[in-house]
């Protein structure tokens, strides 16, 4: 399946060229809290409800405190790519899309801090039948697009029909290929160019019968609907409107905001839409007048510019940059800084993947499991703030998450048990077996590759590093002949739920170049377990099977080593409010911010 890019979060682009991840929702936490001690990690993730219409119905409620008008100056690093929401898969794209896109669905933050999955232009979250192969969705009164034009069964259907057109390339492709019953690239036989030649999809596969009211028809049970709908590269797009690639510049509104202008590289203006109604939105507000963003703040800049606190920068917030690392300490040493800071987790996971085309005798990968020095990896990117030392696959952002959970008992030991190791290797026979380790050259590559070489050579290893450029780091990992035994990836979940990690990342029937089955691993088990799991249709018992697959994944095949678990701590001026960390686009919720009076 094609993966998002984490652009905008200073941990992950370091952790090797770009992350690649999908979207999320989850648990929080301190900046400060220590990753050394289980019991100081993460609370296990509270299942996310799918809710009925009475909890869809709006306004939303008020942010305490929030007063109307004002700007809020708004420092990014990166211009954004696309704006077209079929192209949008990347975090920086995401958090604009929640102020000027809106979709069948959407994720509400409660008053306890957790979420539900809400209707967003749709009344409900879904109404689902035939085993979880059928979902009905009827839109809302009153949703308008930013001319007044009423948004229409129509342009939802125009928005997932024009999804398989070739030119879309950037964005999901969950719901394409739910429809097609296909996975892959192949979904686009579907319907090869789209609508724009007169041909549509047909009833069998998504219904309109009138004007409010959309149907899906998979050939498989797709419980994870909601969530996908959620996705910003769901939004929805006019059908009268559509300029096919064009659009990708100038989008149409459904939000409480649209674009005043945009220069692409220097700035971008959001202003009010007066046709977006609040009482049809039970996730967004619209307190302030305009967001005036400039783009080509690296995190250094925006750390000191909000750290000062003096001028506009008292008005001012990222909605991506992190405090740099080199930052971290003195803003969490400042009292009244740390005031202004927020944080949370984010879905993406480190881990070693192990190349199991070369590394057949598991005792081998069991003496690398216990050998390397986890607390060394994420030291270099900030340490504690930055993250927290893993103990499986699933993310504290994830359904199934369990934090205790340390079969290779690097949370007890953080920086490895090379003796243990070394013993499993004398019982094995290997000792002097030699790795190639494969790391990313940059500066906190080489502080970390430092740690495990030396680590793995406590053990018996016979290490040869191998640094490779950031800019193709991925692409030389993700070749299947790539010549490299060990080697760090991240990865976060599209939403949720663990069947947006463990499928392309352990599914032996995607071990190809470009693929993201880094380890190579294919197990009949795992492989059946990823069919089977993927059709349950309730979301507890789901989770609670990813959770065991992930142990059988890690304790009886051992294609990778877990690292840690991401976190993102962002400052902000003492005069914006309603500054929370949202665990939906893994930084500020830029929909709840207004300007202090």
């Amino acid at each position: 399946m094609y993966t998002r890019r984490l652009r905008a979060a200073a941990v992950g682009l370091s952790v090797g060229a770009l992350v690649l991840t999908g979207c999320s929702s989850g648990g929080g936490g301190g900046p400060e809290a220590s990753e050394d001690s289980p019991s100081e990690s993460a609370p296990e993730q509270a299942q996310i409800a799918f809710a009925d219409a009475k909890a869809s119905t709006g306004p939303a409620p008020e942010v305490p405190g929030a007063t109307p008008g004002g700007t809020i100056r708004v420092l990014q690093r990166d211009s954004y790519s696309h704006l077209d929401p079929a192209q949008i898969y990347v975090s920086d794209e995401m958090s604009l899309a929640t102020l000027i896109h809106r979709g069948l669905t959407g994720y509400r933050m409660n008053e306890d801090g957790t979420y539900a999955v809400v209707g967003d232009l749709a009344t409900d979250s879904g109404q689902v039948s035939d085993g979880g192969r059928t979902w009905t969705y009827r839109l809302k009164d009153g949703i308008k697009w930013q001319d007044g034009t009423p948004i229409t069964a129509q342009d939802v259907r125009h928005t997932f029909e024009r999804q398989f057109a070739p030119f879309l390339t950037s964005g999901p492709t969950f719901v394409q290929q739910w429809l097609a019953g296909v996975n892959g690239a192949e979904f686009r036989n579907l319907l090869k160019d789209g609508p724009y030649q007169g041909k549509h999809l047909g009833n069998d596969v998504l219904e309109t019968p009138n004007d409010s009211t959309v149907v899906f028809h998979f050939k498989d049970p797709q419980p994870d609907l909601p969530f996908a709908l959620a996705m910003a590269g769901y939004s929805v797009v006019p059908k009268a409107k559509d300029t096919k690639q064009k659009y990708d510049r100038a989008p149409v509104a459904s939000g409480p905001y649209k674009i005043a202008d945009f220069k692409a590289n220097k700035s971008m203006t959001l202003v009010k839409n007066p046709e977006w109604d609040p009482k049809t939105d039970v996730i967004r507000h619209q307190y302030v007048d305009k967001f005036a963003i400039t783009f080509n703040h690296q995190y250094e800049d925006s750390s000191k510019r909000l750290l000062s606190d003096s001028g506009e920068n008292k008005t001012a917030i990222s909605f991506n940059n992190s405090v740099d690392a080199a930052s971290l300490p003195k803003v969490l040493g400042d009292a009244e800084a740390k005031k202004r800071t927020v944080s949370g987790f984010q879905p993406y996971v480190g881990q070693f993947a192990m190349n199991m085309d070369r590394l057949k005798d598991k005792r081998v990968r069991e003496a690398i499991a216990y050998a390397l020095p986890i607390k060394s990896v994420l030291q270099p990117y900030g340490g504690p703030p930055s993250g927290q030392l893993a103990g499986g696959l699933i993310s504290p952002t994830q359904a199934g998450y369990q934090k205790d959970y340390d079969p290779y008992d690097k949370l007890k030991k953080p920086e490895g048990d090379p003796a243990r190791a070394k013993k499993v290797l004398e019982e094995a026979g290997k000792v002097g077996t030699k790795l190639t380790f494969a790391y990313v050259n940059t500066p906190e590559g080489q502080q970390y590759s430092v740690s495990v070489a030396s680590a793995l050579e406590k053990a018996g290893f016979d290490v040869q590093r191998k640094d490779l450029p950031a800019d193709t780091y991925y692409d030389r990992i993700g070749t299947v002949d790539n010549g490299y035994d060990i080697y760090h990836h991240s990865w976060g979940a599209d939403w949720p739920s663990a069947s947006t990690v463990i499928p392309p990342l352990f599914d032996g029937r995607a071990i190809a170049d470009g693929a993201k089955n880094y380890s190579h691993v294919n197990d009949p088990k795992i492989n059946s377990e990823i069919d089977r799991i993927k059709k349950i249709t309730d979301q507890k018992k789901a989770a609670d099977a990813w959770f065991e697959l992930n142990k059988y994944i890690l304790e009886d095949v051992l294609p990778a080593v877990p690292t840690y678990y991401f976190k993102h701590v962002q400052l902000h001026g003492s005069k914006v409010g309603g500054v929370v960390f949202s665990d939906v686009v893994n930084g500020v919720d830029p929909t709840r911010l207004y300007v202090v009076r």
